[in-house]
């Protein structure tokens, strides 16, 4: 099985370049200054009232998981949105389509390409996490779980990028529109069930008031399961899960769902992965439909070629 060219090509070039050492280099800096700073401040604390608050290393793993969600979420589609744009604007998008690569190829290669440059950020940020179990309270499975989690949420931010870059012809319009589709998972969502949680109150309260009720509860309804798409609702519950408390995520659920229960609450977090990996793979197809219909230009450049 060959190697995909595109992937080789990218990893070469950044591979040579100082850019992705510095990026390295300054992330993991910074954490670890962070985690520092707080095993002092720590330090510092049972000098004085001689007591430790282990509840202090869970609050350093939630933040560096934090960071790094972060930085999955709007760092991936800056690195994809301008990756076939961008050839497109070189001109050199037509050339490799003229080579025996497949769209798929190329689509697949830049992804590839992305998610090995995030991986190095994530995995050589592991023994500033690693940290938390010199005192206990996470276990490998949670780290294991908040692997899978940022994979996912990877390829997703990945996938939006590339769909997008596909089908603008500039960078930046791609750049913008993966960002407000991103914005859309996050926020959007979470707008929409409380619009439509509002609106259901003021009905109910309307009805409770003529039939002599005390309070009204709202529900979304079917809308609750928009938010299955959305990464950050399943990162804090993943999050404060391991955290062992019951945080704004499930309430946020709860909540837009009248607290009702349901197999669909209860395997939220399996669920919300396999539908995001679901939408990265529909996004994927929409990217090499789009690149595909310029491989007419490609085969007419080898038929010229021949002849």
């Amino acid at each position: 099985m060959r190697e995909n060219p595109v992937y080789k090509r990218e990893r070469t070039v950044s591979s040579r370049s100082a850019r992705l050492p510095a990026i390295l280099m300054l992330f993991n800096g910074i954490l670890a200054v962070v985690a520092l700073l707080n095993m002092y401040s720590m330090a510092s604390q049972v000098e004085v009232t001689a007591e430790i608050e282990y509840s202090r290393f869970l609050d350093l793993y939630v933040f560096v998981a934090s960071i790094e969600f972060l930085l999955l979420c709007f760092i991936m589609p800056a690195l994809t949105a301008g990756s076939i744009s961008g050839e497109r604007e070189r001109g050199t998008l037509e050339l490799m389509l003229s080579t025996q690569m497949t769209s798929r190829e190329i689509v697949l290669g830049k992804l590839v390409s992305s998610l090995y440059s995030m991986a190095l950020l994530v995995i050589s940020s592991f023994p500033v996490i690693a940290l938390v179990f010199v005192y206990g309270g996470i276990q490998m499975k949670d780290v294991g779980s908040l692997l899978l989690l940022y994979m996912v949420v990877a390829l997703l931010s990945a996938s939006i990028g590339l769909c997008f870059s596909a089908i603008c012809k500039r960078s930046t319009m791609a750049t913008a529109l993966s960002y407000g589709f991103l914005a859309f998972l996050i926020a959007g969502t979470y707008g929409i069930n409380f619009f439509v949680w509002s609106m259901s109150r003021i009905g109910a309260a309307g009805y409770l008031d003529q039939v002599g009720g005390i309070t009204a509860q709202g529900s979304s309804g079917m809308f609750l399961y928009l938010l299955l798409l959305d990464p950050v609702l399943t990162f804090y519950q993943i999050i404060e899960a391991q955290a062992g408390n019951l945080g704004m995520s499930a309430q946020v659920i709860q909540g837009f769902g009248s607290r009702a229960s349901g197999p669909v609450l209860e395997a939220w977090i399996p669920l919300s992965l396999l539908l995001q990996i679901f939408l990265a793979a529909c996004f994927l197809l929409v990217a090499i439909r789009a690149v595909d219909p310029v491989r007419g230009e490609g085969r007419g450049l080898r038929k010229r070629k021949k002849t």
